[in-house]
């Protein structure tokens, strides 16, 4: 039987010990929190300035518009000396000249100067085709005319088409010169 000495169970205590320790987490010791600061003193707060009185609008009324001699027409006497001017057309076409494009923008112009104005577009031909294929060529130069109108910022509302070919010819004659005048796209105030 062996004797158990008491320098070796020291020794094997003293390991057991060191080596526990140095396996051990070593905690920081923990800094105590800050004071809370005094709760701050209510200031009583200050009243907002009133508001400044708001003064009415001053309702400034528009100026009458001077008379230029066409708004006080009647609505006979303007389509008798119109100040709309015809859009004229190339023979057996729609398409919009440079002549036609001034006429179209002059008349822009006076339709801005005059909101209230409603228009009827009239599209004619001259004597020459059928009288189907004139009712359908005086359409296209009508619906040309309105559609650049429209473009220029004439509201399409205030625009009507309708198409006569050749039933009513501005210029009777049967000669080119009277053809020219008879393909065109004529301007009718209807409202004023």
């Amino acid at each position: 039987m062996r004797i158990f000495r008491p320098a070796c169970s020291l020794a094997a205590a003293l390991l057991v010990a060191l080596a526990a320790s140095a396996c051990a987490k070593r905690t920081q010791p923990l800094e105590r929190p800050a004071p809370m600061p005094p709760p701050a003193v209510a200031e009583t707060p200050s009243r907002p300035a009133p508001p400044s009185p708001v003064r009415d609008p001053v309702v400034v009324p528009p100026e009458p518009l001077a008379d230029d001699g066409i708004a006080s027409r009647s609505l006979d006497a303007l389509n008798r000396d119109s100040p709309l001017r015809p859009a004229l057309y190339a023979y057996d076409s729609a398409d919009l000249t440079k002549e036609a494009q001034q006429a179209l923008d002059a008349n822009a112009g006076l339709l801005a100067q005059y909101p209230t104005w409603a228009i009827t577009i009239e599209g004619h031909a001259d004597e020459r085709g059928t009288p189907e294929y004139n009712l359908a060529l005086g359409e296209r130069r009508a619906v040309a005319a309105r559609a650049y109108l429209v473009s220029l910022g004439v509201a399409a509302s205030r625009l009507r088409t309708v198409s006569y070919g050749k039933e009513f010819p501005f210029d009777s004659g049967h000669n080119e010169a009277a053809w020219a005048q008879n393909r065109r796209a004529h301007f009718v105030i209807t409202a004023k």
